[in-house]
């Protein structure tokens, strides 16, 4: 938690003001019960109203002046906090942008957003309750045992014993829900999980009439979580009737001890009731401190959550070259394997291929054998395990990051629109796109007709997910955002699967008869969309089952053959 104070240092200022505006109302408000006790022996006493009307006024104005100071106070402490919150969010995004796939794969998509989210605004709240209350509560609370002690010795005691056992109340509390506090957020994450998991597959789990066992499920673990609430609710919560308590058996003994004391001369009735203002004071500081405390126990939690994914390093090291080489051999693969961190066998296993300048390669194989995993490799999404990815005759380690993708364009199988206009999300594939360039790309990938079609053309709206288009256009818009940028290299992970087979065979035509064509990677779960491919690798269960052109693989690979006759084989053929 410490660690993220670092995001404060541009708001020293209203981080030092702040503080100081507080001390300043509760120096005023430690002068009150002064003020009142002159009333009462000097002005209410002896009758004079003179006296009384002017200590009234002088309330009025320490009244105002508190006010002033407390808004004020607050106006930065806000200001601080939130730029705090700014900064540190955007730090936090940026490092969860540098993490590899393996590294998301491992923290978990809803931890992350937790910790985006729910852990941040808990800290920003500590953050601003700390600047308002962590100096002006024990101020107030050491103030007014230290005016106690100017009235009478002997009642002050009673004060230092009232402090000494709420200090032990509060400290332990703290110490005992700080690391539950953490768990409380761990079990948001599950639920964030779970109800995502429930959004995303609303659709298969009704298909499957699931829903009951999903509820049953979500609702198992948020009583679990509310649970350990609860709990943890119910012991912080004793914090404010346990301070209560000590308060007010010390307020009876002060007002006990108090009347003796008046009734022998030794106080007057205004030091009585100065004093007993000074514990009220200390009581209402004492609440602050208490709910400070559970909130700071909280922001505590969750920016030692914050911190840990702040500090979390990419396991990806990034290379430094940006220069690229125009050699024939553009992609090639050395007897490369990949395990995810989580499997215990290899995805893929001793792929070896060379793909070269503008050659078309068709990758095809069943359901989980390594088809995404392989064109993962080339934009460097995961390390391999085993073997090397070269582009260019070197190795993908050795680029820079940034340098490597911006060269590849991807089409991955899930067709992602953003919300934006068509033009937007055009421009993902490049900044300064020109609307010239974006009609050539839309013209490409097959979706000219479809911009024209729509209502403003390239400023038609797109709504959040690409839910106002149809599965294959936004395929087909996809396929143009990635064309936009002119790629070296252009993946097509299963882009095509929702086209029909003309326009399928339409867009490969146009994408291999541009000028420069690119080195295409097509993966395909159909045949007809590799068939006029340069090479084709067949894989099966993560290895090279076949490589060569179509007509070769129908003559000496059995798998390509059985899915080739599964989908062009006539029923009750021979």
């Amino acid at each position: 938690m410490r660690k993220l104070l670092v995001y404060l240092k541009d708001y020293k200022k209203e981080t030092i003001l702040g503080p100081l505006f507080k001390l300043l109302e509760a120096s005023f408000e430690l002068l009150v019960p002064l003020v009142i006790a002159a009333m009462i022996d000097k002005g209410i006493a002896s009758g004079d109203r003179g006296y009384v009307l002017k200590m009234c006024l002088l309330l009025v104005l320490l009244c105002f002046i508190g006010c002033i100071s407390a808004v004020t106070a607050q106006f930065f402490a806000a200001k601080a906090a939130a730029g705090f919150a700014k900064k540190a969010k955007r730090a936090l995004f940026d490092n969860i942008q540098k993490l590899s796939y393996s590294d998301m794969d491992k923290l978990g998509t809803s931890a992350m957003i937790t910790r985006m989210t729910s852990d941040m605004n808990q800290v920003q709240q500590g953050v601003n309750m700390t600047i308002r209350l962590l100096l002006r509560s024990p101020f107030v609370v050491f103030g007014a045992m230290a005016m106690a002690f100017t009235i009478d010795i002997r009642q002050a005691l009673i004060f230092v014993v009232t402090i000494a056992l709420l200090s032990f109340v509060v400290v332990f509390i703290t110490a005992w829900s700080i690391p539950r506090y953490e768990k409380i957020q761990k079990g948001l994450d599950t639920l964030l999980r779970l109800t995502r998991e429930n959004h995303t597959g609303v659709r298969v789990i009704r298909a499957f009439g699931l829903e009951t066992s999903e509820k049953d499920r979500f609702n198992e673990n948020n009583d679990r979580l509310m649970g350990l609430q609860k709990f943890v609710g119910s012991v912080t919560a004793l914090m404010n009737p346990v301070t209560y308590a000590i308060l007010n058996l010390s307020v009876v003994v002060l007002i006990y001890k108090g009347a003796i004391f008046v009734n022998n001369g030794e106080l007057t009735q205004g030091q009585l009731v100065a004093l007993y203002n000074y514990m009220f004071q200390i009581l209402v500081e004492l609440i602050k401190l208490a709910n400070l405390i559970l909130t700071m126990t909280k922001a505590i939690a969750s920016g030692n959550r914050v911190q840990e994914l702040m500090e979390y390093t990419s396991s990806m090291e990034d290379g430094k070259i940006t220069e690229f080489a125009n050699s024939k051999e553009h992609v090639v693969f050395e007897n490369v394997s990949m395990r995810y961190v989580s499997n215990a066998e290899d995805s893929i296993e001793n792929i070896s291929f060379v793909a070269n300048r503008g050659e078309r390669i068709g990758i095809i194989g069943g359901t989980g054998s390594g088809k995404s995993t392989l064109i993962n490799l080339i934009p460097r999404f995961y390390d391999v395990s085993k073997g090397r990815v070269l582009i260019d005759g070197l190795d993908v380690k050795e680029y820079k990051l940034e340098a490597l993708r911006e060269r590849i364009g991807i089409v991955p199988q899930k067709a992602v629109l953003f919300h934006g206009t068509i033009r937007d999300n055009m421009k993902w594939g490049k900044k300064d796109a020109t609307d010239e360039e974006i009609y050539e790309a839309l013209k490409i990938a097959q979706a000219e007709e479809i911009v024209k079609g729509k209502n403003g053309a390239l400023d038609f709206m797109v709504a959040q997910g690409g839910k106002n288009f149809s599965g294959g256009q936004k395929q087909r818009l996809t396929i143009a955002r990635a064309l936009v940028r002119k790629p070296e290299i252009l993946i097509l992970d299963d882009s095509a699967s929702a086209l029909d087979y003309l326009t399928d065979r339409n867009l490969r035509a146009a994408i291999s008869g541009m000028k420069n064509a690119p080195t295409t990677f097509i993966v395909s779960q159909r045949t007809a969309a590799v068939s006029d491919c340069d090479k084709i690798i067949v894989l099966d269960n993560g290895q090279v089952a076949g490589m060569g052109k179509h007509e070769e693989l129908l003559d000496g690979c059995e798998l390509y053959k059985e899915i080739y006759d599964s989908q062009y084989k006539k029923e009750g053929e021979a």
